[in-house]
């Protein structure tokens, strides 16, 4: 597909990503829901329909140009395709669901059969541009932001989805408080006070316990730096990629809070920014394994860095347990280089090896 193609399958896809935001936002925020027909579903529903309509247009397009059969679908196109009626049936299911049972609101909503099918449909959907742009053969190892553009938009939705449907291990929704609260405690201290915790299920305790606070850090590090690790290993990717990405992924926790831990969610933004630096001063690909890993354990360590700094100033100062505050970001680190070396445990080549070369190597 052209770029411009490319490019209006993944703003279709922010309708589409911006209507689950709007009914995440419904469920944590409302105390009620009782019906299935509500305005935000019908955002979510519409955005599939306009998005799912692009896509069987462009392979419409190609069987009247006489292209048959698989032929007719564009590259990268062909999962999305295919996910299309799926998603409308686990639709049905879900409504049949709601009716029947009626309407989810606490951990419970990220466990449903029904949503777990939509969440993976919508991810094949969604991320139709990625696989796109990642065959295309006009990319070329050193791809402009804008040639990139709807690759991240793609992929960086579908990590919302993820972050959505392990809400209950998502770091970005604790409020500075709470989290200089945990890492100021040794022990669990049960529930205190609402409103600081996670909101996509409910209300939670302003001061989580230090274990919880840590394992939701874990969590949300690998969620969010995944992703990254698996584009650089493909690209050398142009600056402000990461950052675009981070601000994308932040909308959804952000939805679930009603927005507010912003000085939290600027912080992985800023984090992203740090990234795209460091991105530009190592140039990590698979060619170069040891700038791959140590940007992967840098990047996480920047980013837990500046989440236990911002936190620390909006908060009410640093916590008072030296070595959870000091070690986290350590342990994010670790982390970070662990996934790069999961990910990239020898160097690879830029371009794919023709099976005649690899028989070559062999002997």
């Amino acid at each position: 597909m052209s770029p411009r193609t490319d490019l209006v399958t993944a703003l279709l896809g922010i309708w589409f990503g911006v209507g689950l935001m709007i009914d995440a936002w419904a469920h944590s925020n409302l105390a009620e829901l009782e019906t299935f027909f509500t305005p935000w579903h019908a955002v979510f529903y519409s955005g599939f329909a306009v998005v799912s309509g692009w896509i069987i247009w462009q392979v419409w397009r190609n069987v009247r140009a006489g292209r048959q059969g698989l032929a007719a679908v564009p590259t990268g196109y062909l999962a999305g395709l295919v996910a299309i009626p799926a998603f409308a049936a686990f639709g049905l299911a879900d409504m049949m669901w709601h009716t029947i049972l009626g309407i989810e609101t606490t951990i419970n909503i990220f466990f449903s059969p029904s949503h777990l099918g939509l969440v993976v449909t919508m991810m094949l959907i969604i991320t139709t541009p990625l696989r796109s742009v990642w065959n295309a053969p006009d990319i070329g190892a050193r791809p402009a932001l804008g040639r990139l553009l709807p690759a991240l938009i793609g992929l960086a939705f579908a990590t919302t989805l993820v972050l959505l449907f392990l809400s209950y291990g998502d770091a970005m929704q604790y409020r500075p408080a709470g989290i200089v609260q945990a890492f100021s405690m040794l022990q669990d201290s049960g529930a205190g006070p609402q409103g600081a915790g996670p909101g996509g299920v409910g209300p939670a305790p302003v001061g989580p316990s230090a274990e919880r606070m840590a394992a939701a850090m874990v969590i949300t590090n690998v969620i969010m730096l995944s992703p990254v690790l698996f584009l650089v290993r493909r690209w050398l990717l142009p600056f402000g990629s990461v950052t675009v990405m981070y601000a994308i992924m932040v909308l959804m926790p952000g939805a679930q809070t009603g927005f507010r831990n912003v000085p939290i969610l600027l912080s992985f933004v800023a984090a992203g920014f740090v990234s795209d630096l460091l991105i530009r001063r190592l140039r990590p690909s698979g060619e170069r394994r040891a700038s791959y890993w140590a940007f992967a354990g840098l990047s996480a360590f920047a980013t837990w860095s500046l989440y236990i700094g911002v936190a620390s100033a909006v908060g009410g100062g640093l916590p008072t347990v030296p070595e959870l505050w000091t070690g986290a970001p350590v342990i994010a680190g670790l982390i970070g280089l662990a996934l790069g070396a999961l990910l990239l445990p020898s160097a690879v080549t830029a371009g794919p090896v023709s099976p005649w070369a690899a028989g070559a190597e062999r002997a």
